[in-house]
């Protein structure tokens, strides 16, 4: 009477946009729209009653793909250790262990230093009142404590008040 479908032998795989029988975990309909495939096979699906997306499932019971045991499985090829892009460009003094981040400090090139938000880094450049800091999400530039200057203790000097007696600025005429 009706045709017997030999689900072992290989079939024709429906292309992208054509109805295909699938099984829905949603509604439990089986008309679905094939959405999208890898090679020939068929990985995603549409409902046509629930409008719901999902991988697609035989309604025979017979799977996509048969997997096979982990046991029988060819063992992967180990991987080698995915290199950075960037490195340090100074090394890591290890002599000294690692300081908290804090901006009213001064640092040196080659210190370690942990930062609440980047984590540990190591100091590239100093310079008076910046360092730029190598983390592993990449070099940020930060705020650190100026040159102590030429006041004892590093504090700031008051300037000279400026005369203002004279309207027109600057020095006197006749002043050297």
């Amino acid at each position: 009477m009706g045709s017997q479908i030999d689900y072992a032998a290989p079939q024709m795989s429906a292309a992208v946009g054509a109805d295909v029988e699938a099984l829905c975990s949603k509604c439990g309909d089986v008309w679905h729209v094939v959405v999208a495939k890898v090679g020939e096979q068929i990985v995603k699906v549409q409902c046509k009653q629930c409008s719901g997306y999902h991988r697609y499932k035989s309604p025979h019971g017979a799977p996509a793909e048969k997997k096979l045991p982990s046991a029988i499985r060819a063992p992967k090829a180990a991987k080698a250790p995915v290199e950075r892009f960037e490195k340090p460009a100074v090394a890591a003094d290890l002599t000294k262990p690692s300081r908290q981040y804090r901006a009213s400090e001064r640092f040196e090139v080659g210190e370690r230093v942990d930062h609440p938000s980047f984590g540990s880094g190591v100091i590239e450049l100093a310079e008076p009142g910046k360092i730029t800091v190598f983390f592993a999400s990449g070099r940020r530039v930060l705020v650190q404590a100026k040159d102590a200057g030429t006041q004892p203790g590093g504090a700031l000097s008051r300037p000279k008040p400026f005369d203002h007696s004279n309207a027109a600025g600057g020095k006197r005429v006749g002043e050297t």
